[in-house]
């Protein structure tokens, strides 16, 4: 009797081990990813489901996790922040403001989708955000049809924050063919403040995660540590890794996500 009792015991525990090791590795490799090409946001929210983590907690979890690592490299960014504050063409006050309430207002949306249809809407964004890692950088500066005037960067930048708070793959290449069509050709200096406004928009969704309650945190402060560990890595291995390796990589599991999704919710 006692050995049948300790059996189901025994399985939770293996089960919690698998889930932790996947977690962990996912997260070391999105910061890894992140550090080299970008885009490595959405192999943590996939982590955290299979680990048993609610799809919508899940997906919040993922923001605050990778929170961390997003300030650490606006710190290293902070030269190119400081010229753009200085371009007479770039409004940064304005931009950052409407990034922290486009995070606000995605956030908040999160926490009033209901579940069942967060779940349908998963592979639908998994699949934009691989979509955009795919073909974003096809916009070449010199190749843009039209340009937005300053209203028209500020709404953009607007709608992108939303999406940022809301689930954010893909952010980073959405703002930098924002700023390609708003004009901006200093590739440092739009990196730079891609990564300011990023940081904004996300730092409203994570304190609405927070306050609403739904970070799991021992899983979160697991991928926020492993997160840290891959950008370290990844930050060295950028010299010797092919850009166009990495990429493939990542193009790779997005699209073995989505597929993997929409057959879960089909």
């Amino acid at each position: 009797m006692g050995l049948a009792h300790n059996r189901p015991r025994g399985g939770e525990r293996f089960k919690m081990s698998i889930a932790i090791a996947l977690v962990a590795l996912a997260s070391f490799t999105a910061g890894f990813i992140n550090a080299l090409a970008g885009g490595g946001s959405f192999l943590t929210l996939p982590a955290l489901i299979a680990a048993g983590v609610p799809p919508i907690a899940a997906n919040a979890s993922s923001t605050v996790a990778l929170f961390p690592g997003q300030i650490a490299t606006g710190v290293s960014a902070r030269d190119g922040i400081r010229a753009a504050a200085k371009d007479h063409r770039i409004n940064v006050p304005a931009l950052a403001a409407i990034s922290l309430v486009g995070g606000l207002i995605g956030g908040l949306l999160l926490l009033v989708t209901p579940a069942s249809l967060f779940a349908r809407i998963i592979p639908w964004l998994i699949l934009f955000a691989t979509l955009v890692f795919a073909f974003g950088n096809a916009l070449h500066p010199d190749s843009a049809r039209f340009r937005l005037n300053r209203t028209g960067g500020l709404i953009t930048q607007g709608l992108i924050a939303v999406y940022g708070g809301y689930f954010g793959g893909g952010i980073g290449i959405l703002m930098l063919a924002g700023l390609t069509l708003y004009g901006l050709r200093d590739i440092w200096l739009m990196n730079s403040l891609e990564i300011l406004l990023a940081v904004l928009m996300n730092a409203a969704a994570v304190v609405t995660f927070i306050i609403a309650g739904l970070v799991h945190w021992k899983l979160t402060i697991l991928a926020a540590v492993a997160a840290i560990l891959g950008g370290y890595v990844g930050i060295h291995a950028a010299r010797r890794l092919p850009h166009g390796v990495v990429k493939g990589f990542v193009i790779a599991i997005g699209l073995v996500l989505t597929v993997y999704f929409f057959m879960k919710t089909a």
